[in-house]
């Protein structure tokens, strides 16, 4: 059965519902998100120690070091037990960062869980993200003057946030679709625009063949692609083009000129998507990889450093916390120190109203009916009622 609830709707007046099922999943998916990120990443301890951190939650603090200072980051357990009640940006997470809470960017403030601090992580790379604006518009998120709701994706590369209508292409609805990297990011980087032809991209992205007359045709809010080749319309480049080079041909010593010399190009604009796994088929040559650290991306190379890596790190610790220590849940630690009588009335206590809840639901569901926030109020002020009476007559049955 489905129960639902009253959300906001977009008019004034109008009420949408959603399911139960609707907002649980959500709320799941919202918790899970913040475990990934979160449990990655020491809530205890300051991350300083570690030296620059390969992948790490980091938070700026507008209080400290507010907006025409000089931008500073501060790791999860700074932000918690040095920064508690300040205004914070949260940045997600960074790369090769490491902890500034204390350090001479802050003053007179110093560090409550590491004091011992250069005054300057000078390997530190710092954007506009630290004073709370992201994207190319320099805005920022939530942005209480745009009334656009758009999503916002991290380039990997810069790591900035940018609006999906600001990236210059489509946004991808394929949840293989994982990476993206901003435009301004790939000119500096030509080498990736090469293997954007071969790797990346969706139906809509122009490629363009040596053969090939490409045809734009505008139709608003996208933009579609046909190709034609000899005068037919639709014909399909085969899986072997698309991968990059024929099968028969022996592969060279460097990828990227392989690919280079299909004579397959790609319109370079726009941010670019990349598949699952595609930093695995980078040329990884002596000459690649002069590239990779010249241009500041020699990370595309370290399997570690994706963000998916990271969260499935925290995931895995997550689990393992909780093997050991019953997930460190409140109510479970409390039952702890309860005697076994206690423990069982608690747990008797639970089963019976999630039963009674459940059966009040169902009356609902069963008329089609909505559930009000009145309603869910009226159940629990019937079991605070119940609740009163059985102590009371306790108070004249007991022996």
């Amino acid at each position: 059965f489905t129960f639902y609830f009253p959300r906001m709707a977009a008019n004034e007046g109008d009420e949408a519902t959603v399911s139960l099922v609707d907002v649980l999943e959500e709320d799941e998916e919202l918790e899970n998100e913040a475990s990934a990120v979160l449990a990655g990443s020491d809530s205890e301890k300051c991350s300083y120690p570690e030296g620059y951190v390969k992948r790490q939650a980091l938070y700026a603090c507008s209080t400290c070091t507010p907006k025409g200072g000089q931008p500073a980051g501060v790791c999860l357990a700074c932000s918690y037990k040095c920064h508690e009640g300040h205004d914070l940006f949260e940045l997600y997470t960074k790369r090769n960062f490491r902890c500034d809470c204390g350090n001479g960017k802050f003053e007179e403030m110093k560090c409550k869980l590491y004091s011992d601090k250069d005054q300057l992580n000078m390997e530190n790379k710092y954007s506009h993200n630290f004073f709370g604006l992201y994207c190319t518009c320099n805005r920022p998120y939530p942005d209480p003057e745009d009334p656009v709701e758009d999503e916002m994706i991290q380039c990997i590369v810069c790591e900035d946030w940018l609006h999906g209508r600001h990236l210059g292409c489509p946004v991808p609805e394929c949840v293989e679709l994982q990476e993206m990297v901003c435009e301004s990011c790939m000119n500096n980087a030509p080498f990736l625009w090469t293997y954007a032809t071969h790797l990346a991209g969706t139906p809509r992205d122009p490629i363009i063949h040596s053969d090939y007359v490409l045809l734009w045709v505008l139709s608003l809010p996208s933009v579609y692609w046909h190709v034609k080749s000899n005068g037919v319309p639709g014909c399909k480049r085969r899986h072997q083009e698309m991968e990059g080079g024929s099968p028969s041909k022996a592969p060279s010593e460097c990828r990227l000129k392989e690919l280079g010399g299909t004579g397959t190009e790609r319109a370079e604009f726009g941010a670019v998507f990349w598949p699952s796994a595609w930093r695995t088929k980078l040329c990884s040559c002596v000459s690649c990889k002069k590239s990779y650290a010249e241009a500041g991306m020699s990370f595309l190379l370290d399997e570690s450093d994706t963000v998916l890596a990271y969260e499935n790190k925290g995931k895995t610790t997550e689990q393992e916390q909780a093997g050991t220590a019953e997930g460190r849940d409140p109510l479970m630690s409390a039952l702890n120190t309860l005697g076994r009588v206690q423990q069982l009335e608690i747990i008797h206590g639970y089963n019976d109203m999630k039963t009674e809840l459940k059966d009040f639901l169902q009356r609902f569901a069963a008329e089609g009916k909505v559930v009000t926030p009145e309603d869910i109020r009226q159940f629990f002020q019937q079991q605070q009622n119940r609740k009163r009476r059985r102590a009371n007559a306790g108070q004249y049955y007991c022996s």
